[in-house]
Formats: structure tokens, C-alpha cells, sequence
């Protein structure tokens, strides 16, 4: 769950960051929470962003959440707090694709900003809602869960595939397709793999 996304000045051009926009989704507090979270996920924009060097990309964990910090070369930054099951890959999408198109819809404003979210920034709403489920925002992200989703299916046990409680030793034994000797490598390679089971 995304939380909270802020664009802030940083770098030579604000030693202590101004975070220009923001947007914070605090449905999930309550009413009287919410003046606090929205001032904590300031402070931690700021202090996470003041603490990350121009052109690099970090994530900061503070309790059940993440604050994903990107700090462009010219200055430009964002942060975007998620739960700890966000993947960090998808925020960073988020954040190059909506640092770029700031910059182009609000020009060099941001250069000039002093006062904590001086300049209105409609579509970050937008991005929260969009990027609430990652698999749908993100390509690449949805194709992991669909292989990962196949990968949990084929991971049965043949135990679990095998009906009524029969087990495959079992059917082993009883089998009239195996010979003496496979029936001998069968038990000797699951004496063997008894002793080195990795959990």
C-alpha cells in the first residue's frame, strides 16, 4: 500500500529540503491520527531525502514502512512510503515517471520553492491510485506475480497429488512397472535424501 508521495528541492540547491507537493493517503487512520502521520511522513521525507546524495535511489525502513527516496542530479526529489510488501522496483518506477513529468508541468518552480507545499500538484492524488496495486501499474511486476502464482502450483508435493493418503513409497512397492533394481535405487536414494533434508 502506497501511503504517502512528496516531491521536495534537495541537493546544492536546498541544503535542507522543501518539499514542494505532496499527496498522503490516510483513509486507513483515524481522524485524529491523521494530522500526525501527514507531519511524520513530511519529516521523514525530509530527513531521508536530505540524507540521500543527487542521482542515487535508497529505501529506508522505519517500523512497518518504507520510505523509497530518489534524488535526481538537478535536485529534483521524491519519496514514496509503502507498507514493507511494496516492491521497492515498482516505487522507483513511480517516482523517475512522475519527477519527469513534474518537471515538465510545473517548468523551474520548483527551484524557487520555500514553503512546504507551495505548489499544487493535482495528478500526485492521481499516482497514489493508480500505484495502490503494483501488479497493475507495473508490468513487469504483474508478470512476476503470474509466474510466481504458476510457481506456487507447481510446487505441490506429490504427496499432495497423490489421492486419499496413498504415499509414494507405497505405490512404489506395489508397482508392477519397476523392476527389483529400480525399486532398490528408489529406496537407497530416499535413505540418502533423508539424511540431508534442508528446510
Amino acid at each position: 500500500k502506497v501511503v504517502g508521495i512528496a516531491v521536495l528541492k534537495a541537493g546544492a540547491l536546498a541544503p535542507e529540503p522543501v518539499q514542494c507537493s505532496s499527496f498522503s493517503d490516510l483513509s486507513s487512520y483515524s481522524f485524529f491520527q491523521r494530522g500526525g502521520v501527514k507531519e511524520m511522513l513530511a519529516f521523514f521525507s525530509k530527513t531521508f531525502t536530505a540524507r540521500t546524495t543527487p542521482g542515487t535511489r535508497q529505501s529506508i525502513q522505519h517500523e512497518s514502512y518504507i520510505v523509497h527516496c530518489y534524488v535526481r542530479p538537478d535536485g529534483l526529489a521524491g519519496t514514496v512510503t509503502t507498507d514493507l510488501e511494496y516492491p521497492p522496483r515498482v516505487a522507483f518506477v513511480m517516482l523517475t515517471q512522475l519527477l519527469e513529468e513534474y518537471a515538465t508541468a510545473v517548468g523551474d518552480a520548483w527551484k524557487s520553492a520555500a514553503v512546504t507545499d507551495s505548489i499544487p500538484y493535482p495528478p500526485l492524488e492521481e499516482y497514489v491510485s493508480t500505484y495502490q496495486d503494483p501488479t497493475s501499474a507495473d508490468k513487469i511486476t504483474k508478470i512476476q506475480k503470474d509466474l510466481d502464482d504458476t510457481t506456487e502450483i507447481l510446487h505441490k508435493t506429490i504427496d499432495n497429488v497423490l489421492e486419499r493418503g496413498v504415499k509414494l513409497d507405497q505405490l512404489v512397492e506395489r508397482s508392477d512397472d519397476l523392476s527389483r533394481q529400480s525399486k532398490m535405487f528408489y529406496k537407497q536414494a530416499r535413505k540418502t535424501n533423508s539424511c540431508c533434508v534442508i528446510s
